[in-house]
């Protein structure tokens, strides 16, 4: 057990680096992904446009390997675009499923909130369940499965505020800031240069091996008391 962890532990620090060779700073972020990539959880990063949200889940999904959508929220998305339809076929005189997008391992929800409530609503089943269902028949996401979604603050025009359920789906809300004077920096110097692309370091049998060592560490109860103590006071902050 002791030798796997090393093992899995060695490779984290091997895809973080690699993510950290392509997004500059950011790296509350990206640990904070890896937390919810080790968890089985969803993720949200929240931030005004420009900061490198999108690239983040981008370089994520490739070093991470196994298959990678995005689905780009429109005004005019319908869910249908992104679980799948039923499709007549003439020549067979059937219909026929055609399974959409968030049917792969990583699944990147750009600019979730661009999109109404009822398309948002379209994620529900399959962040939670890990499942689709059109007409009658039910089809499984792949393990392992993630969903990344970026949105910009509520503030921003054209934008739809997240219902609770969806909410309630997300294990984690990463805000991400602007950078450093240093950071930034390096962003200007970076530009004169051929953008580097993002080595896969892992595939979804280590992913999945990370998930399985994470589940066994030990927590004492004394842990999970505080956990829960501050669960707790978020729900009564007058008390």
């Amino acid at each position: 057990m002791i030798d796997e962890f090393a093992k899995r532990s060695a490779q984290l620090e091997q895809a973080l680096f690699e993510m950290r060779r392509v997004v500059v700073g950011q790296d509350r972020a990206l640990e904070r992904l890896m937390v919810a990539l080790l968890s089985g959880g969803h993720c949200l990063l929240e931030g005004v446009p420009g900061l490198g949200k999108t690239l983040t889940l981008n370089t994520l999904a490739r070093v991470l390997g196994g298959s990678f959508s995005r689905i780009q929220f429109t005004p005019d998305l319908l869910p249908s675009d992104i679980v799948g339809t039923r499709i007549y076929l003439a020549s067979k005189e059937k219909f026929d499923v055609e399974p959409g997008p968030v049917l792969a391992n990583f699944v990147l929800a750009d600019e979730i909130n661009r999109a109404p409530a009822k398309v948002q609503s379209a994620m529900l089943e399959v962040m939670q369940e890990r499942q689709v269902t059109i007409g009658d028949q039910s089809f499984p996401a792949p393990a392992p499965f993630l969903v990344m979604a970026t949105q910009n603050p509520i503030e921003s025009e054209g934008v739809y505020p997240l219902p609770e359920a969806q909410r309630d789906r997300f294990m984690m809300r990463v805000p991400m800031g602007y950078p450093t004077v240093d950071e930034e920096r390096e962003i200007v110097y970076r530009m004169d240069v051929e953008a580097s692309a993002a080595e896969p370091i892992l595939d979804p049998g280590d992913v999945l091996a990370m998930q399985r060592v994470s589940g066994e560490v030990f927590v004492d109860q004394k842990v999970v008391d505080y956990a829960l103590r501050i669960v707790t006071a978020t729900r009564r902050p007058g008390d």
